[in-house]
């Protein structure tokens, strides 16, 4: 899979996206991931990307110039354009798995107050948001969208069971976990795991995983 990020803060993605199953994948060729500072492409000697936004109100909106240029610069014919947006949909598991399937995106990182509507209008195939808050900027959006459909690329995790063993992978959250030892401080592993009956203890897993969600997220339900 190809993903290019367009952003103002390139040094952001150092450290996260050079790192486990991120740093595997790219080393694999399972990834090819190009970070783009999209000062780049602006032509004035103070390279600027923003302005007022016309009728008055706080902050500095994108201007639509240096993002048209880059992204028609970066993008192939099978680049799928994402901004990240606060007011974008709501990026789920779901989501993710569908992005797995593209080749190519495309990832535009917001900053200020936003993007000059123009570039929605024209540029963008889809708009995504990680969650009801607001942060500084798009960057730490993207390497969410980058992390989350990394791992869902075939080879990308040791085990391809894992993927489907997580939680949101079945719609509900994950059921709970023991490793050794099975006793610790004087809390037992349940005796359900340690009796070998594979077919009871996956019952028995799939009830824990539907009481969890239950308490802690029934909208999932």
């Amino acid at each position: 899979m190809k993903i290019d990020v367009l952003t103002l803060f390139p040094a952001m993605f150092a450290g996260p996206l050079n790192e486990s199953i991120i740093k595997r994948a790219r080393e694999a060729g399972l990834l090819d991931l190009t970070i783009h500072q999209l000062r780049d492409y602006t032509h004035d000697r103070h390279k600027t990307v923003d302005d007022r936004p016309f009728g008055g109100g706080p902050g500095m909106l994108l201007k639509p110039e240096p993002i048209f240029e880059a992204v028609e610069k970066i993008s192939r014919p099978a680049t799928k354009v994402i901004l990240m947006s606060p007011s974008g949909r709501p990026f789920t598991q779901a989501v993710a798995r569908e992005l797995a399937q593209e080749s190519d995106l495309l990832l535009v990182t917001g900053h200020y107050e936003g993007f000059d509507e123009r570039i929605r209008e024209l540029l963008a195939d889809d708009e995504l948001s990680i969650g009801d808050y607001v942060l500084t900027n798009g960057a730490l959006p993207a390497m969410v969208v980058v992390d989350a459909v990394t791992r869902l690329l075939p080879g990308a995790l040791g085990d391809a069971e894992s993927a489907n063993e997580e939680s949101f992978s079945s719609g509900l959250l994950e059921y709970p976990q023991w490793t050794r030892p099975a006793e610790f401080r004087g809390m037992k592993v349940p005796d359900m795991l340690l009796s070998g009956n594979h077919a009871e203890i996956a019952k028995w897993r799939a009830g824990q995983a539907r009481v969890r969600t239950r308490e802690r997220r029934p909208d999932l339900l």
